[in-house]
């Protein structure tokens, strides 16, 4: 009886070509830039109608507050989950895959109910995270003109803004997220919500928000989830908040 093919022995000379083709093939992964490896392991190509955009700047542009490990796991990996999850989800579903994202989670109750988590959970996530890296990669400091006096007006003033935001963030049990809202007349409102929850779900939008997952900050914060709010003040990019501000009041921002 001839020996199971696990039982037969490589000569010297196929040992030596399998080696040699083994290195040539890690060397070659090696020699790939490394944005391109973490896409190719972590971003699977969105096979629907949504898709995960690149960050707006590098992994890094927001050190030392959220570090670019961390910027690489959340955006490459779990925002790609939540893009491949939804598009899983509507891939039967024609008509309701062709709505806008916001007309969608505006109107859960029509999906349909075997569906309908998947799609609360991953275009939450969509949603959220979307909004999340549009409004980081700033130097912090604060808002200016128009959305200053905003945030004086419905929320007290920009430090007692950041104290109930840091608050709510800090006492949210769990995973969740902690939103300044903004209506189509400009009025501002702070609300925090489980899970994946967006305000697009109430028919509100965002204007700004802060993910307080573990995902969001352990690597670097561990348990210390008010010093990661804290400092997560100093990335935002008021210059982008307040373009969300004006396209709110246009009746504009979409997401």
């Amino acid at each position: 009886m001839s020996p199971s093919p696990r039982h037969v022995p490589l000569n010297r000379a196929q040992g030596r070509r399998a080696l040699l083709g083994g290195a040539a093939a890690l060397g070659a992964a090696l020699a790939l830039p490394r944005p391109l490896l973490a896409q190719t392991a972590a971003t699977p190509a969105a096979t629907g109608p949504f898709r995960l955009d690149p960050l707006p700047y590098a992994n890094n542009a927001n050190e030392p507050h959220v570090d670019a490990m961390t910027m690489e796991l959340h955006h490459d990996r779990h925002h790609a989950a939540y893009v491949t999850n939804l598009n899983a989800a509507l891939r039967d579903q024609g008509q309701l895959a062709a709505m806008p994202l916001p007309d969608i989670l505006a109107r859960l109750e029509q999906v349909p109910e075997g569906i309908r988590t998947a799609v609360r959970n991953n275009g939450g996530g969509h949603a959220n995270h979307t909004m999340f890296w549009q409004i980081m990669g700033g130097r912090g400091g604060a808002p200016t003109g128009e959305l200053a006096e905003a945030i004086t007006r419905d929320l007290g003033g920009f430090d007692k803004m950041k104290a109930d935001f840091n608050a709510a963030g800090a006492r949210r049990f769990g995973s969740g997220w902690v939103f300044v809202t903004v209506a189509r007349d400009g009025k501002l409102a702070l609300v925090d919500l489980p899970n994946q929850d967006s305000p697009l779900m109430s028919g509100g939008r965002a204007l700004l928000g802060n993910d307080v997952w573990e995902h969001a900050y352990y690597l670097k914060y561990q348990n210390r989830r008010p010093d990661y709010l804290a400092a997560w003040w100093n990335v935002v990019n008021w210059d982008k908040v307040a373009e969300r501000f004006a396209a709110a009041k246009a009746g504009t921002l979409a997401i």
